[in-house]
């Protein structure tokens, strides 16, 4: 199709033109395009936001939804400062992540170039950030975000089987340490997955691969052991998982993840195991993964000096942008992060 579309026009892809009939458009009830799938896209996320779409509509319709005007992933110094700042600036706030706020921060024996607080432990910054957070009234929403979609004039985020929505979004879950597994970003979308809440109903009766890092990761296997045909269980991490007894604990070490169209089978370090899907439960995603369309490099966040994406209305701080990983940077881009989204914010209002 691509040979077809070059010979007629080189610059094809860039071409706003509609591709005869290989462009598709998704329409709202009220008749508005809500997004557009040209053929030169990536079909993995198209079939990925295809999938939010419904999940949307099903969500919305049984609970309601309410946007927020600032959502912000993540609670170390980043997501706290940013959730302050907003807060502070007169912005409705989501702050998702953990209600300890950074397991990494609280067991820091001692920063000794936090301004102001000479020698502070980690665990005693800690304790300071979640009082001054509840002197504010902004409470953590503990949910793990599967993806961020931007929707236009809004962001649709899945997190944990449930649909949020933002004005805006910033990125602020700290860096993703390891690379993907090959076959994984091939395959994303056609087997593969980041969320058993959300796809689980796709592989009723079959059999997946569970490759898990965590406490949450178990308790997501034991809810696919409900619905799949069977489930194999591959941890990550050194300490014995807990688990359903229907569920089968395999200590291999996954390698890739093969097959051409959708999943046939995990290999690992002692062979291959034939699955219809693998469910990767990693305590973050990589950020070209969250995101759709998002400008990385060397698996940051690319920022400019406004912490402002390539996407508007979506916005990054902390580790997430890079070096250096220290706690102080990324509580000061937290602040201009929220301060350059609440100006987006004001600027959009403005415009009406």
């Amino acid at each position: 199709m691509g040979i077809m579309f070059r010979k007629i026009d080189k610059n094809y892809k860039e071409n706003p033109n509609i591709k005869w009939n290989f462009t598709k458009f998704l329409v709202d009830r009220q008749g508005t395009v809500v997004v557009r799938f040209e053929p030169t896209g990536d079909m993995n996320w198209n079939d990925r936001f295809l999938h939010y779409y419904r999940c949307r509509a099903i969500w919305g319709m049984e609970n309601g939804m309410e946007r927020v005007d600032i959502a912000i992933i993540g609670t170390g110094p980043a997501g706290v400062s940013a959730a302050i700042t907003a807060k502070v600036r007169n912005k409705s706030v989501l702050l998702i992540g953990s209600r300890e706020l950074s397991e990494k921060m609280s067991k820091a024996h001692q920063i000794l170039n936090y301004p102001g607080l000479p020698e502070v432990s980690g665990a005693d910054l800690v304790a300071g950030y979640k009082k001054q957070l509840a002197g504010l009234g902004i409470e953590v929403t503990e949910k793990r975000v599967n993806a961020v979609y931007a929707m236009g004039d809004y962001f649709g985020i899945q997190a944990s089987g449930e649909i949020l929505e933002a004005s805006t979004v910033i990125l602020a879950a700290g860096i993703v340490m390891g690379k993907p597994f090959p076959g994984e970003n091939e395959l994303l979308g056609s087997g593969v997955s980041y969320c058993a809440t959300c796809d689980a109903q796709f592989f009723r009766g079959k059999e997946v691969a569970v490759i898990g890092y965590g406490r949450e990761a178990e308790q997501e296997a034991d809810y696919l052991a409900e619905i799949v045909g069977k489930v194999h269980y591959f941890p990550m991490g050194k300490e014995e998982p807990q688990l359903s007894d229907a569920i089968e604990v395999v200590h291999e070490r996954p390698k890739a993840i093969t097959g051409t169209q959708t999943v046939s089978a995990l290999e690992t370090d002692a062979g291959s195991h034939p699955v219809d899907g693998v469910f990767i439960l990693r305590d973050a995603i990589a950020p070209s993964q969250l995101v759709p369309g998002l400008a990385t490099e060397e698996n940051h966040v690319k920022v400019n000096l406004q912490m402002e994406t390539n996407l508007p209305g979506l916005f990054a701080c902390g580790d997430i942008t890079g070096k250096p990983y220290q706690y102080i940077k990324a509580a000061g881009q937290g602040n201009v992060a929220a301060l350059s989204a609440a100006e987006y914010l004001d600027k959009k209002k403005r415009e009406i």
